[in-house]
């Protein structure tokens, strides 16, 4: 039986179908790594994947464990070549994130005398202006889901993104297919209401008249993920 962390993990795998030869770069904790690895061992075997540093991997290790195969190094110029060149499909997290999907990692409050000061805004505009990106947001709440960011570190469809994929939460999938480039409900989990996603949301959501389960893994992805993660890290994420 799968866990809600198993439905996410697969949810933010999708995000990188139909990639192919790209780098696949999941930030933050096991579930965005987890993400990239099993898109790479199942529907996207082109994808390329890192250790987390400077290597290319020519295997898919297990979660804290080193690659067995090296395909190549990637120095940090030859990262950032990647990132400007459109040839990273990268999944952040936020903050904060507004209906455009412009988010916000920098500081919470106003710029002169924020209430707390978060990493700054790093390589979000980058990202977001030159590559694929997509989110994880482990815990989807009205803290996080606002009408407007307090600063924005990665822009938005009304700002320019290059192409904002997807955002998976511990309730939802969510993109930004619509008309006006604003945030629709794709999926929900298993679980989950539609009503559970808009109270959790700060703004107005487009939703379809049916709004399906989110899936769950395959048989195969699973005995993927327990393989990759064989003492379940990736269950501490979800809210």
């Amino acid at each position: 039986m799968s866990s809600r962390a198993d439905v996410c993990v697969v949810a933010c795998a999708e995000a990188f179908r139909g990639d192919g030869e790209i780098l696949a770069a999941g930030i933050g904790g096991p579930v965005t790594v987890l993400a990239a690895r099993l898109a790479r061992l199942t529907f996207e075997p082109e994808l390329l994947t890192h250790d987390g540093t400077c290597l290319l991997t020519g295997d898919v290790p297990a979660l804290g464990e080193a690659p067995g195969v090296v395909e190549g190094w990637l120095p940090f110029r030859e990262h950032l070549w990647l990132v400007l060149n459109g040839r990273r499909h990268v999944m952040l997290g936020a903050s904060q994130i507004d209906r455009y999907g412009n988010t916000n990692i920098s500081c919470i409050g106003d710029w002169a005398r924020p209430k707390a000061q978060l990493l700054g805004v790093r390589g979000a505009p980058g990202n977001t202006r030159c590559d694929p990106t997509s989110y994880w947001i482990p815990r989807h709440s009205p803290r996080v889901f606002v009408p407007s960011v307090d600063v924005v570190s990665g822009v938005g469809t009304d700002r320019g993104a290059f192409d904002l994929r997807r955002v998976v939460t511990n309730l939802a999938v969510l993109d930004f297919r619509t008309p006006g480039g604003t945030m629709r409900l794709v999926s929900v989990h298993p679980g989950v209401e539609v009503d559970d996603v808009v109270a959790a949301t700060g703004f107005e959501l487009d939703i379809p008249d049916n709004v399906p389960r989110t899936r769950g893994p395959t048989v195969e992805e699973l005995e993927v993920l327990d393989r990759l993660d064989p003492e379940r890290l990736r269950d501490r994420e979800p809210a």
